[in-house]
């Protein structure tokens, strides 16, 4: 039995999809005007292994990931680079798709844009001014009034008045309520603009979701979600503008992914401890990254720190040295898988699913070392089965475990080895140990078997 913990009621709940035929996920993608750093690569893998397990247990997914295309940030960034904005988004979403092959994130099944949409967020707008939730401005700019909506604050679990006195936006000018939000800003003469019925101009951002998602999944589906940033004030104000226009429930589900800190301090750019992914996959394989997200549970904070990375790449090699050639055979249920199950079933929790694995790697050490291959084989392929469900152990071990290594230096390694096993043939031990200490140093690891020598890279322990 699936369980959630649902922001909304702050509770883990029985997931009870509203048509057990497909389930419906709306999650907030990235506004494209620069490089996905750490914290973006935690939402796109998380949402990752949530899709990959929902369609695991048999259900049916559509998944549902948009951009926001149009913004504050993206004009302002356009302006500075003296370019054209869809330009500008364009060549940044295609960064973004390079960076979510390489951490091997699966393409959801819709990916809107905002800009695709303002036929649908027009129409929402019109519905809330005919609802009476919401008012032009004097400036000509469309608001939405919170004090219309009586649940506002359902999300964030605090009452209109406690919001309206802890807020530190000023009031506008225009605006009835420090609260009120932006659905239709009209443009400037140097700023994009759409035709609309209350003059050229974009919509406000927490407009563009509602549309994207109920256009794609209904007025009322299963699960949303996104970063804690968003909790308050974009998905309050989601619910707000939805459940006014369309009458009824939004989400069931509200799922929110903690932040990223470094060294236990909030990443941000003004501390200088701001990464991107690119930086990131310079120093760490992809497959490390992905396992460093995994190793901490969605909620909790994700602490981004050297040692971290370097025992998320050290468990990694553990794993593959374990499947490492292992013959291939069809995988059997077994209790390790269950435990597997037991932990994902528990609101996706990802660590205590690890420690499954981190069992069935001993497992198959302890098999092997008393040569029972064909069941250490059987638990390799649970392992790569249930590896998969997280998005990891799915490369040839070979290539992983000598994924540090130089090409340029293959034959000069290939002939150590061969110069060695002369030396032990030979009984020459001080010569073999000379070599073994040679390759140590050039970051290389023997391992002898009854099939001869192997070799793998020693896991690179990054101090910065």
């Amino acid at each position: 039995m699936l369980q959630i913990y649902n922001n909304l009621t702050k509770q883990k709940e029985e997931f009870k999809p509203i048509n057990p035929k497909q389930i419906g996920i709306y999650v907030c993608g990235l506004t494209p005007y620069d490089y996905c750093h750490i914290g973006n690569a935690r939402i796109l893998v998380i949402f990752d292994v949530v899709v990959r397990y929902l369609r695991n247990l048999g259900y049916k997914v559509k998944y549902v990931r948009n951009i926001t295309d149009i913004d504050d940030k993206i004009i302002n960034r356009a302006r500075q680079n003296n370019e054209d904005y869809q330009k500008l988004t364009d060549r940044f979403i295609d960064f973004m798709h390079e960076d979510e092959k390489t951490l091997g994130v699966l393409t959801p099944d819709v990916e809107p844009r905002a800009t695709q949409h303002i036929p649908e967020i027009i129409q929402i707008i019109q519905t809330l001014l005919d609802k009476s939730y919401a008012y032009t401005a004097t400036n000509g700019d469309i608001y939405y009034q919170v004090s219309k909506f009586k649940k506002y604050g359902q999300l964030a679990h605090q009452d209109i008045d406690s919001l309206q006195s802890g807020s530190r936006v000023a009031v506008a000018d225009v605006k009835r309520d420090p609260l009120d939000f932006v659905l239709w800003k009209l443009s400037k003469p140097d700023e994009p603009a759409w035709n609309s019925p209350w003059g050229k101009g974009r919509p406000g951002w927490h407009i563009e979701c509602s549309a994207m998602a109920a256009h794609y999944l209904g007025k009322h589906f299963d699960i949303h979600g996104g970063g804690a940033d968003l909790l308050f004030p974009h998905h309050e104000n989601e619910i707000a503008q939805s459940e006014a226009a369309f009458g009824c429930k939004f989400v069931n589900t509200w799922m929110h992914v903690g932040f990223v800190k470094v060294d236990q301090k909030k990443m941000s750019k003004s501390l200088g401890n701001f990464f991107t992914l690119r930086e990131v996959l310079k120093l760490y394989n992809p497959e490390t990254i992905r396992y460093f997200i995994l190793a901490s549970h969605y909620h909790s904070p994700l602490n981004y720190s050297d040692h971290n990375l370097n025992n998320a790449q050290i468990a990694l090699t553990r794993f593959y040295i374990a499947l490492r050639d292992l013959p291939k055979v069809k995988y059997e249920e077994n209790k390790f898988e269950q435990r597997f199950y037991k932990a994902m079933d528990d609101d996706f929790n990802t660590p205590l699913a690890l420690s499954a694995l981190f069992d069935i790697v001993k497992e198959i050490n302890s098999l092997r070392d008393i040569n029972r291959i064909t069941e250490a084989a059987r638990l390799g392929a649970t392992l790569k089965h249930l590896g998969n469900l997280l998005g990891i152990l799915q490369q040839d071990p070979e290539t992983f475990l000598h994924s540090n290594i130089d090409i340029n230096k293959s034959q000069l390694i290939e002939n150590l080895i061969k110069e060695r096993d002369i030396a032990r043939n030979n009984k020459n031990w001080s010569r073999a140990d000379q070599i073994r200490d040679q390759l140590i140093a050039m970051g290389i690891e023997l391992e002898d078997t009854p099939n001869g020598t192997i070799y793998r890279s020693i896991p690179v322990i990054i101090k910065k």
